[in-house]
């Protein structure tokens, strides 16, 4: 398969270009820092330069076109403020499945994470309250898109970088617990497998179920 990863040089991209170019998918990563290409072919992955704050649907549809899906896994990520939480998190997201239904891509699977449809806390830190609404938002509208789009949303506890273990807890809700960014990898490409978990909206965090046997579970 033909996989377009926006966020091409984040943590859990390149643990999941690696995995795919293992098992010989073709992983493009979409980037727009071009000091980060190389890091990105050395995953395996094709770097495709693109600013997804600033291309329109046009230029991002010619990305995306001849993928088999799509994987969302940027974010503005550490020391941006809001503005950028907004413009990333749920504005690129959005321009990601725009650009994914005109090219006839259906596939889509979000990073999200957890505790985002109950909204930010009270009093919460702003820019962590724009987070919170911008990965709501971002999750809503995939949602909406059920008759154009065969969305899977993903949202791992808290990310760490500790080796895989292959063993996770995925489902509907988990409660709040870790889980390394390589075993978010590796069931991203079980779920791009598996059309049975389209529609869903899946907790994971590490646990004790070898990462296929959880996949099958939920799709059943």
């Amino acid at each position: 398969m033909r996989i377009v990863i926006a966020g091409g040089h984040g943590k859990i991209a390149l643990r999941l270009e690696r995995l795919l170019a293992a098992r010989g998918d073709t992983p493009v990563g979409l980037i727009r820092n071009p000091d980060h290409a190389d890091d990105v072919a050395a995953a395996g992955a094709e770097p495709v330069m693109i600013d997804l704050e600033s291309a329109t649907v046009t230029e991002l549809t010619e990305k995306v076109m001849g993928a088999d899906a799509v994987v969302f896994a940027a974010g503005a990520g550490p020391g941006s403020g809001a503005a950028r939480k907004d413009t990333v998190d749920r504005s690129a997201a959005r321009l990601l499945a725009d650009a994914a239904s005109l090219a006839g891509v259906r596939r889509y699977i979000m990073i999200s994470a957890m505790g985002v449809d109950d909204g930010p806390a009270p009093g919460a830190e702003p820019v962590w309250a724009a987070y919170v609404e911008a990965k709501r938002a971002a999750d809503d509208d995939l949602r909406s898109r059920s008759l154009e789009t065969d969305w899977t949303i993903l949202r791992p506890g808290r990310l760490t970088d500790e080796p895989g273990s292959g063993k996770v807890r995925l489902a509907e809700k988990t409660g709040r617990a870790e889980v390394s960014r390589e075993n978010v990898a590796a069931v991203i490409v079980e779920l791009l497998d598996e059309p049975g978990t389209i529609g869903q909206v899946l907790e994971l965090v590490d646990g004790e179920t070898p990462i296929s046997e959880a996949v099958t579970a939920v799709a059943e």
